[in-house]
């Protein structure tokens, strides 16, 4: 029986999970094994071996570099300004318990207390905080904390947030332009494409990801919004393809011909809206500037970055710290991914890390 009552028992009947068309799941709400990965192992080694990454899931990039070059240790106070799904989290826990402390930052309250439930069992202290990373110097005073050991940031967006279709951030759903990572800001990517000016969004496009077709793609974006509001996905999506003289059918035809795929071609847009969106850029710049602050004398920074624009920024940061003598030192070049860590995981693929230690 389907219904929501047995006849004559008043219990409730058995709901069957709506089919979907075909062998396989293609929408984010029927992939409801991927989206409890525990209670499918075999499933996750298989998707790993495609390199795809479980829906609602998220994979933690150069966890073994981040832990090498920063070396946590028992006792330990480590600022973790990004938490997301808590992948590094964890590895900091291990290594800092019992007596070590995590203060967890991240602006996505959403994924922030799925987090908590997933890192309940934790064996060190644990603190949560909605905040982006302008809110590790307060956090210090409320703590009752001199500094920290140890302060990391991965900035890539999770694949929680990409995966899922109600955040209105990837170029594969169908749905509204949202962007936002933190649901207490205004302004979502709908508003910022329908109210900046042509040059506005022509260097974010260009700032915030390199996109080569910027200044056309604005004009375009003009053009359109002169007719009818961009809102949607499929829109913005259509638009870009316009622009580079593609097809969906080209694109496809494309990629099946690439022998490790390619950029889709609106996912540079979609990458610099979101950063204008969340002011990325701006979060991390009072990073930067707060962490000599707040570091201990011989603590360390570390910072996962995604685009050139953030290694840059990290890079110079890093660099005039060891010039003014507030680093004693910092990693000359940026870690990358090792290529079987691509294979697994191509999310990870330009992915660089950067460290530096606070001058004793």
């Amino acid at each position: 029986m389907n219904e929501s009552n047995q006849p004559g028992t008043g219990q409730p009947g058995h709901h069957r999970r709506p089919r979907y068309a075909g062998t396989h799941p293609k929408k984010f709400a029927q992939k409801y094994k991927e989206r409890n990965i525990s209670a499918h192992p075999d499933l996750r080694e298989k998707l790993h071996a495609k390199g795809k990454t479980p829906a609602g899931s998220h994979v933690p990039v150069l966890t073994e570099e981040v832990i090498g070059c920063l070396k946590p240790l028992p006792g330990q106070v480590i600022a973790d300004c990004t938490l997301g799904f808590g992948g590094h989290a964890s590895e900091f826990i291990k290594r800092i318990a019992p007596a070590g402390r995590l203060i967890a930052f991240d602006v996505d309250s959403i994924e922030m207390e799925k987090t908590k439930l997933r890192l309940a069992n934790a064996k060190a202290k644990i603190s949560f905080y909605h905040s982006n990373f302008a809110g590790i110097a307060n956090v210090l005073t409320k703590e009752n904390l001199d500094g920290y050991d140890i302060i990391f940031a991965d900035l890539g967006v999770s694949s929680m947030q990409i995966d899922d279709p109600q955040r209105g951030m990837s170029y594969k759903h169908d749905g509204a332009i949202d962007m936002r990572m933190d649901s207490r800001l205004k302004l979502t990517g709908a508003d910022l494409l329908n109210t900046l000016s042509q040059e506005e969004l022509a260097k974010a496009f260009w700032e915030f990801s390199d996109e080569p077709d910027s200044e056309r793609i604005a004009q375009m974006i003009m053009n359109q919004r002169a007719v009818q509001p961009i809102t949607e996905i499929p829109q913005l999506v259509k638009l870009v393809f316009a622009v580079k003289g593609l097809t969906l059918a080209s694109w496809k035809k494309k990629q099946r011909s690439s022998k490790f795929g390619s950029l889709h071609p609106a996912a540079r847009v979609f990458q610099a809206l979101r950063i204008l969106v969340n002011d990325e850029l701006g979060s991390l710049r009072e990073l930067l500037r707060l962490a000599p602050y707040c570091l201990r004398q011989g603590g360390k920074i570390g910072i996962i970055s995604f685009h050139s624009g953030e290694d840059r920024m990290v890079k110079q940061a890093f660099r005039d710290g060891v010039k003014e003598g507030v680093y004693k030192t910092a990693s000359q070049n940026a870690i990358v991914p090792r290529r079987n860590e691509v294979m697994q995981n191509p999310r990870s693929a330009s992915a660089k890390f950067r460290w530096a230690i606070k001058a004793d």
